[in-house]
């Protein structure tokens, strides 16, 4: 369920500083940022200005230095690992750069893997890995390993792995990176397609072409938000 007012997410004054010896890097200065439920949000900027950290902070695999981070309303800074842990699992799904499917394990596996960490039934299970597996055209494929597949066939089971639990959000990082163009524009098409049928998608890109395919971009530059632009009605 998300909060009453459709707002999925929201941060306020989110930084995030990594220390290290005698070092203080300022990876995100006072982000105040909101999605609602249903957007399709792009972060943009140039190598090392923070789009990364701050997907890893929305994605609850980091936690900020300091500000507010309010997931479908509630706070998430004081969550424990074990809960942030179960949001993860049932309510974010994440789209990796490098695919991240695991080499001995099936298409079909693969994408039932998070399902299985719920503990859902088998015949519940196979249902939604069909659907899944049938929204990005991989049906056919089920049976083979991701050896077996073309990059592109390997980001549609990545996508199909991010969407089988029915997340609230979609984090997209970099989800083109390890594709030629073809492949890149046919996995943009896909999400496009998803956010159509409404999905929640936050994507981040250094590509200006797939940043448009987004209704809004948030663009960084060390750390920070320095414009915000809206897709051409």
């Amino acid at each position: 369920m998300a909060s009453p007012n459709g707002m999925l997410i929201k941060m306020q004054g989110v930084s995030k500083i990594f220390f290290t010896d005698e070092l203080e890097t300022h990876a995100l200065s006072a982000i105040d940022l909101e999605i609602k439920k249903g957007e399709y949000l792009a972060i943009a900027g140039p190598s090392g200005c923070g789009k990364s950290t701050l997907l890893a902070i929305l994605g609850l695999l980091d936690s900020p230095t300091e500000g507010n981070y309010f997931l479908n309303g509630k706070p998430v800074s004081s969550l424990k690992l074990s809960d942030r842990s179960r949001i993860r699992n049932r309510e974010i799904g994440f789209i990796f750069q490098a695919f991240n499917l695991i080499g001995d394990l099936t298409v079909y596996e693969n994408v039932e893997l998070p399902l299985t960490y719920r503990g859902m039934a088998s015949a519940e299970r196979k249902e939604k890995v069909q659907a899944a597996l049938q929204r990005v055209e991989m049906a056919h494929r089920s049976k083979h390993y991701p050896a077996q597949l073309s990059g592109g066939q390997q980001q549609r089971v990545a996508v199909a792995r991010a969407l089988v639990g029915d997340p609230l959000i979609l984090l997209a990082d970099e989800p083109t990176g390890n594709l030629d163009s073809k492949n890149g524009d046919a996995v943009m098409d896909l999400l496009k397609e998803l956010h159509a049928n409404g999905a929640t998608i936050c994507m981040v890109t250094h590509d200006p072409r797939y940043a448009h395919h987004a209704e809004r971009t948030l663009h960084l530059f060390d750390g920070r938000i320095v414009e915000q632009t809206l897709a051409p009605v």
